[in-house]
């Protein structure tokens, strides 16, 4: 079962291999990019499109918990500052300071939702579930039961027989009737 669980799945094999001959692919196109603009079209436009579509779930998972953090920690800022400047702004600049604090408080919740994304459902958890109980009632049955008494011979005792044919008696069966 830990072997099992330890290896990855042919699905998870396949994606790494197709990541690993993409890679191969876009790396033999920039070696034939001749021309300095063609190569720096690539290195500006192309390969960061490609860098993201190879990375592994769990480097995804990072990038997105990242910039959950970086929105999150900006928003925070923006609000402590609004709150700061509604504290020190008379009547008719505290309108500025709440809009301040407002959009911060958005932009807040907007990196904790983005946080929660990158760590609950970027990677699926892998969970085996737990059938122990299940295993446990079937040995139980498993061990009252007994094998029914077999009343003809089996072909394990077939050669123990007095040279009898297996085909010995068998028209007894057939109907006379058709």
């Amino acid at each position: 079962m830990r072997v099992s669980l330890e290896r990855p799945d042919s699905i998870t094999a396949s994606a790494v291999s197709a990541r690993e001959e993409i890679g191969r692919a876009v790396a033999d196109k920039i070696r034939e990019v001749e021309d300095a603009r063609d190569l720096k079209r690539v290195a500006e436009d192309v390969l960061p499109q490609i860098e993201k579509f190879l990375e592994s779930p769990d480097e995804k998972r990072l990038r997105r918990v990242r910039a959950g953090v970086v929105t999150a920690a900006s928003g925070l800022g923006a609000a402590i500052l609004g709150l700061v400047m509604s504290a020190s702004l008379r009547n008719a600049d505290i309108e500025a300071a709440v809009l301040v604090f407002g959009l911060g408080t958005v932009a807040f919740a907007i990196g904790l939702g983005l946080v929660l994304n990158g760590l609950l459902f970027t990677k699926p958890r892998k969970r085996v579930e737990d059938h122990s109980s299940d295993a446990r009632s079937q040995n139980l049955l498993d061990a009252g039961y007994t094998p029914p008494q077999l009343r003809s011979q089996t072909t394990s005792n077939l050669g123990q027989a007095s040279s009898s044919s297996i085909t010995e008696h068998t028209t007894h069966h057939l109907k006379t009737q058709r």
